[in-house]
């Protein structure tokens, strides 16, 4: 059944940049979940690499369509936002052009709003606009310059946001974020969860790439247990708590346990590359002997094998610093860790919590953000059978007892049957779909509303056209007629059909 019980809705998601994140995941599965109850989506997009996306973009089981990559997306380092505006609205253009703004019932627009008064002007189809968090929050102001620079933009956000027929978040904490930046609008959005695939393909070592494999049998001997943080390589992610709350646990000197550390790493990028040093330099620090494998550096070479044999992994060896491995070998990693370490505070939602959840492995976090909507954290002799980790303050002993208390209770509590339990029941690609539903539905009932702002902006154009024909054609009612008719038949003015109607009957006067 689709979302309005009838008839099947033409639906257009509008995205930056199609890549593989989680904000790109959610627009993969909204579509997906939108498309499996028979409605017609395609998506838009500035950029797509066909190399560089999720499956379902990659195989065509979902259709989108690029406008604007020749566009760039900054200026020598700079002017970031300014770029994204301009290749958005560049893309609403060549919409508009070829004709495709007409076709759709519904947009769904996320991540960047500049688009969305655009669309309600243009088309009489409804707007959804799905915030992943207020972009003045994450902008960086660290002068009186830059926070000059963003003020225009931030009012901007607020402007276009209000404009949208809804308005949802993906959590609580980012509704209240939402309230707490955007003091002019009074509207209460509805929180819709992203989701994870609540099936997922449950890997033995064989059915991974046979390099991978290897790999793997290097850096996890047979007796091992490991706990394993997954965050980019970046000071934001925290990633040093992980290594201080294991080197302070029992489990940092207990034999045969190892903490592994992957993360996106670009050595482009200078933060990576700084950040990755200071880790290791705290790992010296803690008297924790470390590995660092640069995984890209090994596939790029032409004969990984050799590389293969040479990486050696002693015994001792208690953390392991892995960058940007394959989504097939991260999913094999979970599956078999013992926790998950996942250190960002103020995560505005955080995804990898539910992949841990639901494969039924427990998540130590912080008690900030996102993962105090997903992990269920533990509590003695109070919450056992809905207990799915911890969420902690982000104290390095705090943390250390944390772990010391997995395994301790490890046997007490189940957390297979409680993370894949609540991942399902809140978290699945269905529920998310069903709540997208309700709010279409909604949304698509509800009477256009039409702003003040618009009613001048129309009428400016309206009255632009009359004085446009009075003045290349004095005196002549037919230019009049002539508008009447464009005013009815194309734009549906009724109001402007009569004006100019009157305006030709003075002139036969």
């Amino acid at each position: 059944m689709n979302v309005n019980g009838n008839k099947a809705l033409n639906v257009a998601l509008i995205h930056p940049d199609l890549g593989i994140g989680g904000a790109e995941r959610l627009i993969v599965d909204t579509a997906l979940g939108l498309q499996d109850k028979r409605n017609e989506v395609k998506i838009f997009t500035s950029h797509c690499d066909p190399h560089h996306c999720f499956e379902e973009v990659k195989d065509g089981t979902l259709k989108y369509q690029v406008f604007g990559d020749q566009l760039p997306t900054n200026l020598k380092g700079k002017f970031f936002i300014v770029c994204s505006n301009i290749r958005q609205l560049y893309l609403i253009w060549k919409m508009y052009r070829s004709g495709q703004l007409k076709h759709y019932d519904v947009f769904i627009v996320d991540q960047l709003s500049t688009c969305v008064p655009l669309l309600h002007t243009l088309t009489d189809a409804k707007i959804l606009f799905y915030c992943h968090f207020p972009d003045q929050l994450l902008a960086k102001r660290t002068s009186l310059m830059k926070k000059m620079y963003r003020i225009p933009f931030d009012l901007l956000e607020q402007f276009t946001v209000s404009a949208a027929d809804e308005v949802v978040v993906n959590s609580k904490f980012t509704k209240e974020m939402y309230h707490q930046s955007f003091n002019f609008l009074s509207n209460e959005p509805n929180v819709i969860y992203p989701c994870v695939d609540i099936n997922p393909e449950i890997s033995d070592i064989s059915k991974i790439d046979n390099f991978d494999k290897k790999l793997y049998h290097k850096l996890i001997s047979k007796d091992d247990k490991f706990y394993l943080s997954i965050n980019r390589y970046e000071r934001k992610k925290n990633i040093s708590l992980a290594l201080k709350g294991f080197a302070l646990s029992k489990e940092s000197t207990a034999p045969n346990r190892k903490l592994l550390i992957v993360g996106g790493y670009d050595k482009r990028v200078s933060e990576n590359v700084e950040y990755l040093k200071e880790l290791e330099q705290e790992a010296k620090d803690h008297k924790m002997s470390f590995k660092t494998i640069k995984y890209q550096d090994i596939i790029d070479t032409e004969d990984d094998k050799k590389v293969l044999a040479k990486i050696i992994i002693d015994a001792d060896v208690k953390v392991i610093f892995l960058t940007s491995i394959s989504s097939r070998l991260r999913d094999y990693l979970i599956q078999n860790m013992e926790l998950l370490i996942y250190t960002p505070e103020n995560e505005h939602f955080g995804i990898v919590p539910l992949e841990a959840m639901r494969y039924g492995k427990p998540v130590l976090a912080t008690n900030t953000g996102g993962p105090l909507e997903t992990v269920v954290s533990y509590r003695p002799n109070d919450n056992e059978a809905t207990a799915t980790g911890w969420t902690k303050l982000a104290v390095p002993n705090i943390w250390a007892k944390a772990i010391n208390e997995y395994v301790e209770v490890n046997d007490k509590v189940d957390f297979n049957t409680n993370g894949r339990e609540r991942v399902r029941r809140l978290f699945s690609r269905n529920t998310m779909s069903d709540n997208f539903e309700e709010t279409i539905e909604r949304m698509i009932w509800k009477k256009k509303t039409t702003y003040p702002w618009e009613t001048a902006l129309n009428s400016t154009y309206y009255f632009g056209l009359y004085l446009l024909s009075a003045y290349f054609f004095p005196g002549q009612y037919l230019p009049c007629i002539f508008l009447a008719v464009y005013a009815a038949a194309i734009k549906r003015s009724y109001f402007w059909m009569c004006y100019y109607l009157f305006m030709a009957f003075l002139l036969t006067s």
